[in-house]
């Protein structure tokens, strides 16, 4: 008896599983279908050279961000990446604790902006390990910061970017970094070209 109250049980909650399961999936359904590209007025025009190729959008991303202590062109810069874009970054807080910064490119340009009008700031491409399927790809990008040009750099480490192609052009999906320290060295994998 005891045997066939628990396979009861089990089937109802199997049942259960299920219905959950298929309501799950009516409710993905209903939901409103993802944009495959962003409106014209939503983020500015981009120079179609930067956008063309992965080469190109990696460049394009990389320049923009790197000059002398001055303004940058944030309009090329937001023109780079979808309307829904996310950036963020690991952080080790001083008692060992990692976290996760998360912010739109708009965001960026807040926290790098006024930092960018005093300071110079320089970031290259290493090496880069590209993964792509269709119109979506996965690059890891090695990077190394600078304050000029032809200086040590001050911190290097590795940008994580999701990429889609419209048919048209290549998007900025998001981008997510971490940067080398004594406890995390950057793998000899990423830093050959």
């Amino acid at each position: 008896m005891r045997v066939r109250v628990v396979a009861n049980i089990f089937l109802i909650a199997l049942a259960m599983i299920c219905a959950g399961g298929k309501l799950a999936a009516q409710e993905k359904s209903q939901e409103k279908p993802a944009t495959t590209a962003p409106t014209a007025a939503a983020i500015p025009a981009a120079n179609p050279k930067d956008v063309e190729t992965i080469d190109a959008i990696m460049a394009a991303l990389y320049n923009v961000i790197s000059g002398p202590a001055g303004e940058r062109d944030w309009n090329r810069f937001r023109s780079l990446f979808l309307p829904e874009a996310r950036m963020g970054a690991v952080r080790k807080k001083p008692d060992g604790v990692f976290s996760a910064s998360s912010f739109t490119p708009d965001g960026y340009v807040e926290r790098a902006g006024s930092y960018f009008k005093e300071h110079a700031f320089f970031e290259s491409e290493v090496s880069r390990k590209t993964e792509q399927f269709g119109q979506e790809a996965h690059v890891f990008s090695t990077y190394e910061s600078r304050n000029a040009k032809d200086e040590k750099p001050f911190a290097r480490g590795i940008n994580s970017l999701q990429l889609f192609n419209d048919g048209k052009r290549w998007y900025v999906v998001s981008i997510f970094w971490d940067e080398e320290r004594a406890d995390n060295p950057l793998p000899q994998k990423y830093l050959a070209k």
